[in-house]
């Protein structure tokens, strides 16, 4: 299954530690383009520009890691799609591109079921992408959240479970499955 991951799934840090560390499991292949990558990176900006210059090393250890996972889309040949937001038009473009079953968002408003149906790509939030993973390899989904765990534990200045971590990375349902699979 491929899925092309939107750039707001990929930042924040912890939503995609879980979900990159699925994919290293190979219970998916992921997907991005260059200007995905590079949303990710501005998007960091906000927290000084350090944190710049952290996303930029990360993303190149995610294209070392997933070689494959770069799309680049034919230039001209989004003028081919619509979405209500035309600055997501180029995540539609790549998914197809790409040859992606799924577009990883957490932006359900500006692509519509509908229009991705036509172009056989289905959008998929993060929470109920992680449950997915979950019901297909649930030893495999366990061991990584439980990876992120003990990372975010180390860095943090206060401890985490699991719930309490997903939900602040916008995945609360996973969460509570991993919570009560403990």
């Amino acid at each position: 299954m491929k899925v092309m991951m939107d750039a707001c799934v990929l930042y924040p840090t912890v939503m995609r530690e879980v979900l990159i560390g699925c994919a290293a499991e190979g219970l998916f292949q992921p997907r991005w383009s260059p200007r995905i990558l590079e949303e990710w990176a501005r998007a960091t900006r906000k927290l000084g520009p350090e944190a710049e210059v952290f996303a930029r090393g990360e993303i190149a250890m995610l294209s070392a890691q997933f070689p494959q996972s770069s799309v680049a889309v034919v230039h001209g040949s989004e003028t081919q799609f619509w979405l209500p937001d035309p600055d997501d038009i180029h995540v539609l473009a790549s998914a197809v591109a790409g040859g992606c079953d799924f577009i990883l968002t957490s932006n359900d408003k500006d692509f519509p079921r509908d229009i991705l149906a036509e172009h056989e790509v289905f959008r998929a939030n993060p929470d109920t992408f992680a449950l997915r993973l979950h019901d297909e390899a649930p030893d495999v989904v366990q061991s990584v959240a439980a990876r992120v765990l003990k990372q975010a534990n180390a860095i943090s200045d206060r401890p985490w479970t699991i719930r309490a971590l997903m939900k602040k990375a916008r995945m609360p349902r996973f969460g509570k499955r991993l919570e009560a699979a403990e």
